[in-house]
């Protein structure tokens, strides 16, 4: 296996990301909201789906149970969400994105990836971003963050970097530099799981992944240890690809310790379906089959599934169905190394669902 090399064509990508987006529609469509710390989502036992800016300088963030976002900011104001409305300015936003080049690439309902590579017309990818967000402004009254660079992976960094309201670019030649003097839990594709277990091994910035070698990252990350050590050196040939349909909604956790405490595990499958709900919300999508994912001590590995005659409608909804899943597998005298949670059958959250002759099963 050879690591992939950064080949001669350099290309022009940028990663356009709305601002707080739901958030800001809420504060847009409302005056009284606006200046005022705002979250999306909530309920007794719900989570943020989205926080406005002036909700984080309390520590209030997506994902975070409604309960403790109410404790750091006693006056947060919850508002409810009207998926209706974000994808109606999501389009508009598309729209925009379409004068431009046909090749983009939507993550959900407030991000894209687009390459202009072939598709400047004479002009640079950075002015034609800034166009892009000042068209953004002018039709829908809310601003947009973008980042232009040679990858996929370096344009997301970008984004991040001057939010909100931001432009930043990180040229071929920054790039390397860029991305070794940055913390790894800021990576794209390292979540705070992988994090932990690169900094057991020394590695917290994206200079200690550079040193590392393709063999000892292959050995300790699998499969992903190719992509990290391309990106430790700034190369990601992912294209941007316009045609990308989402099929699953997934996350897992692989421990340091295997668990052999059903209790503990099921506080375990929490933040998976903490993390899976956020990208369901983010995506406007909802599923009818939640999946948990089991692998033992020994590396066996199993999975259940359960579909339903009619889509999740929460976060609570996902995590009972995962717990009930583990329960009759859970026993082994091996321990648990690693569990996760899938959303799959997906489908837009307030369609009309689809007509369906089965009930309530599990699957092995």
């Amino acid at each position: 296996m050879t690591p992939d090399d950064a080949g001669p064509r350099i290309r022009r990508i940028v990663h356009v990301d709305m601002d707080a987006f739901y958030a800001s529609v809420e504060q847009r469509d409302n005056p009284e909201l606006r200046g005022k710390p705002v979250a999306v989502g909530g309920g007794q036992r719900g989570v943020v789906a989205a926080a406005s800016y002036e909700a984080r300088p309390f520590g209030v963030r997506s994902a975070m149970p409604s309960m403790r976002a109410r404790r750091l900011c006693p006056d947060l104001i919850f508002v409810k969400p009207r998926f209706e409305v974000y994808r109606a300015v999501s389009q508009q936003i598309r729209a925009i994105f379409a004068d431009y080049t046909p090749l983009i690439e939507p993550l959900s309902l407030d991000e894209a990836y687009l390459d202009l590579t072939d598709h400047l017309g004479g002009r640079t990818a950075t002015r034609i971003a800034q166009e892009i967000r000042l068209r953004i402004r002018e039709a829908t009254r809310l601003t947009a963050s973008a980042g232009v660079s040679y990858n996929k992976f370096l344009a997301k960094l970008a984004s991040d970097q001057r939010k909100p309201d931001g432009l930043f670019v990180i040229p071929p030649e920054a790039g390397p530099d860029f991305v070794q003097s940055l913390p790894i839990g800021r990576f794209h594709g390292i979540g705070p799981a992988t994090a932990a277990r690169m900094e057991a091994h020394g590695i917290r910035t994206g200079a200690d992944l550079a040193q590392q070698s393709l063999e000892f990252l292959s050995a300790r990350f699998g499969k992903s240890g190719i992509y990290y050590w391309n990106i430790a050196r700034g190369i990601d040939n992912r294209e941007v690809r316009p045609d990308r349909i989402r099929k699953s909604i997934g996350a897992e956790n692989t421990f340091f310790e295997d668990l052999r405490d059903i209790a503990a595990a099921r506080a375990e499958l929490e933040p998976l379906a903490d993390k899976v709900w956020r990208h369901a919300l983010r995506n406007d999508t909802t599923g009818r089959t939640v999946t948990l994912k089991v692998k033992y001590g020994d590396f066996r590995q199993i999975t259940r599934a359960r579909s339903l005659s009619a889509p999740v409608e929460s976060r609570e909804q996902i995590l009972t169905i995962a717990c009930d899943l583990l329960g009759p597998v859970f026993a082994d005298p091996h321990g648990v190394r690693l569990l996760g949670i899938t959303l799959s059958a997906l489908e837009t959250a307030g369609a009309e669902p689809a007509p369906r002759q089965l009930g309530l099963f599990d699957q092995a």
